[in-house]
């Protein structure tokens, strides 16, 4: 089987990737309506096998906050947040996810939820951004429950053993508060069997992302930002594992059959930053158009934990969520930007400056020229945002790609 040029082929995985979070939700419906499991919230990068280890359903607000922007709704429930006291420079992810739930509205209803599921406990860890800790503040209040959290250092060198031992101890200190919410001790076997059921789920979402690396790439930017969905909401259980066993099948049978992620591949772009989640299908037409795959991004590499070891659970847990890329040190991420524009062979970046995202906005202390002048490889700065679509000019910005991937044809 080959591809014709006119054919963006649509990966067929996503009809298991429905199913999976389909399930996923339903669960949290259940335990919502039942109140038979306890309803844990996690941020993102935070904690999620130890949750999930001692029996927690586990909701993230930064996923709903996602679905928010795809939803194209953002920008009708910003604004009741920042008439309750948010700024609107803050992350868009919390005011649209606050305001929304302040409009009660939710597109977890057409899941057949009355509203997000009630907490019973919130637990953050700061390694994204201090917003987080606010975020989760909110529905503490609301909801009279429980706010606890791992602060991780920021900007971060040089990995040594006594940043890795405060973020380790600060794990052992949240497991007394989990057990009084849920009521059951914490088992040690159970958190090294989550452990490695997360780390063995990252290597396989590692992999997949690998496959870009094929010339033409099986996988593009916009695809990965979908199917992220179980690594993200699902890390340290057997369905995120068997999901990625999946997809990594059929990207392996795409490259056999030499079809790939755009029609034509002429270039091969890195984004670094935030989805514009109200433009991923526009965005991923523009770029098939322009004869251009988005090979790879900061993004979607941010959920490859693969440092997790079962037989050293709490130091592993500490040293995977501190070697993120967004805590460390510009020095760092520039050593990580040349070795990944090396095995994407990356013809151009573009950076994606976030109006409420500074932390995913690598482009504001001169990184991007740091960045050129170390590679060579040219860059574009676009203006926007992940989720508040009033900061992006979609016209501006389409000439600008169209400009760049022009220049890019004549070096």
């Amino acid at each position: 089987m080959s591809q014709t040029q006119s054919e963006l082929i649509r990966l067929q995985s996503v009809n298991a990737l429905k199913i999976t979070m389909d399930n996923y939700f339903q669960g949290l419906k259940q335990a919502a309506e039942t109140r038979n499991r306890k309803i844990a919230w996690c941020t993102s990068v935070g904690p999620a096998e130890l949750l999930y280890s001692m029996g927690f359903e586990v909701y993230f607000p930064e996923n709903h906050g996602a679905m928010l922007g795809a939803g194209k709704n953002a920008d009708k429930y910003i604004p009741t947040a920042v008439a309750h006291g948010y700024s609107p420079d803050i992350c868009s992810y919390l005011t649209s996810d606050i305001g929304a739930f302040l409009q009660n509205e939710t597109p977890l209803q057409k899941s057949g939820f009355s509203s997000v599921p009630r907490p019973d406990i919130l637990v953050f860890n700061t390694n994204q951004c201090r917003e987080v800790e606010d975020w989760f503040s909110f529905y503490g209040r609301h909801f009279k429950v429980p706010v606890i959290g791992i602060h991780t250092p920021l900007c971060i060198s040089d990995l040594n053993p006594e940043i890795i031992k405060s973020v380790s101890d600060q794990y052992h200190r949240l497991i007394p508060e989990l057990e009084k919410v849920t009521g059951k001790k914490f088992d040690i076997d159970r958190f090294r069997e989550t452990v490695g059921l997360s780390h063995d789920g990252c290597v396989l979402w590692k992999q997949v992302l690998q496959k870009a690396q094929n010339l033409p790439s099986p996988i593009n930017f916009f695809d990965a930002a979908i199917h992220m969905g179980p690594i993200v909401v699902m890390r340290g259980t057997q369905p995120a594992v068997d999901y990625y066993k999946i997809l990594l099948a059929e990207l392996e049978e795409r490259i056999e059959n030499k079809i790939s992620a755009v029609p034509v591949e002429k270039f091969r772009i890195y984004w670094e930053g935030m989805p514009l989640w109200y433009k991923l299908s526009n965005m991923a037409k523009l770029f098939a158009k322009l004869d251009t795959c988005i090979v790879a991004s900061t993004y979607c590499n941010s959920w490859v934990f693969d440092d997790l070891d079962p037989a050293d659970p709490f130091t592993s847990s500490a040293l995977a969520y501190c070697k993120l890329f967004i805590v460390r040190s510009d020095s760092v991420k520039e050593n990580v930007l040349e070795q990944m524009f090396k095995d994407f062979t990356i013809n151009g970046i573009i950076y994606h400056e976030s109006k409420t995202c500074a932390r995913n906005s690598n482009n504001r202390f001169g990184m991007q020229n740091r960045m050129f002048k170390r590679t060579g490889v040219p860059f574009l700065e676009i203006n926007g945002d992940l989720n508040d679509p009033r900061c992006y000019s979609e016209e501006q910005s389409i000439i600008a790609i169209e400009t760049f991937i022009h220049q890019l044809s004549g070096r």
